[in-house]
């Protein structure tokens, strides 16, 4: 089956760290048992943990959702929407900028399944398989669409490091339909600078319809760090796909200030499953709806 896919990344900026370290692994496809860290894991945990104590002593990633030093129009949340939805983060496998494309999102029910390499300890799979967990019932909630924790998956989370992400990579391929080893290659090799990554899949490029999505969450990431990316890169997978610099609170914005989906981000997920608006509509014939549903949200004490 043909297949078109939208990238994603979680990426940092830290011009400023001293660290020539390395990458991360998943968590866990294996049982109960951690396998050892390698040296290039190891590296990459102590660089991603620099690089949240540099934020955290910023001011940055914030867990607040926002406030009322973050104030938004409903002008300023129909313009986030159209940066987010109608532009992709990156041409093609993470590589150069995106340019314009339809909205694109899920029509069928989203199954969703956790997976983790076999470096990722008992405790911490315990954690993050909870977070997860119950990320999904609140985007089930937000979006009004059916998404579940059950059922054969079709969008598949996987906490890997740098050492398992390869096996983790193939085990997803073998539970999602349509999906093969080589279509999931963008995910296999990250830069330092990525916390996480995601790509969704419709079944040709003439289709705006997720079918599959697969997103990869390196565990040598410390914890807030991790939880972030699940409600980023899971929030991308659903079909907000790319960043913007003026959206404000958001976690689609590369300054990081905010760690989690804030307020606005659910009313951006809102917009996007509004039944209103349907996949393949470009930002011009969505102009007018979107308009209107982002005055509704804003003047019915969603904020």
């Amino acid at each position: 089956m043909a297949i078109a896919a939208l990238f994603a990344v979680g990426a940092c900026e830290m011009g400023q760290m001293t660290s020539s370290l390395p990458k991360a692994r998943p968590d866990g496809l294996g049982a109960s048992g951690a396998q050892p860290a390698s040296a290039e894991s190891a590296a990459l945990q102590q660089y991603f943990t620099q690089v949240q104590s540099a934020q955290l002593s910023q001011g940055l990633l914030r867990q607040d959702g926002g406030g009322p030093d973050t104030p938004f129009t409903a002008d300023m949340l129909m313009g986030n929407f159209e940066q987010i939805v109608f532009y992709n983060e990156y041409a093609s496998a993470f590589q150069g900028r995106g340019g314009k494309s339809p909205l694109r999102r899920w029509e069928i029910p989203v199954r969703v399944d956790i997976m983790f390499g076999a470096s990722v300890p008992a405790e911490q799979r315990m954690r993050d398989e909870k977070a997860a967990r119950d990320y999904v019932t609140r985007l089930a909630r937000i979006t009004g669409h059916p998404i579940s924790n059950y059922g054969g998956p079709n969008f598949v989370v996987i906490f890997a490091s740098e050492d398992d992400r390869d096996a983790a990579l193939d085990a997803a391929a073998a539970r999602i339909p349509g999906i093969t080893p080589e279509s999931l290659n963008p995910l296999r090799d990250l830069g330092r600078d990525t916390y996480c990554a995601v790509a969704a899949y419709a079944s040709s490029p003439q289709a705006y319809d997720y079918n599959a999505a697969v997103a990869v969450i390196r565990t040598e990431n410390p914890s807030l760090l991790r939880l972030s990316c699940i409600h980023e890169e899971m929030a991308q997978g659903l079909g907000l796909a790319n960043d913007s610099r003026d959206a404000r609170p958001s976690i689609f914005n590369d300054d990081d200030e905010f760690a989690l989906l804030t307020n606005h981000d659910e009313l951006l997920l809102k917009m996007l499953y509004d039944p209103r608006l349907q996949p393949g509509m470009t930002a011009s014939e969505a102009e007018p709806l979107t308009r209107i549903i982002a005055r509704e949200l804003t003047t019915q004490g969603a904020l």
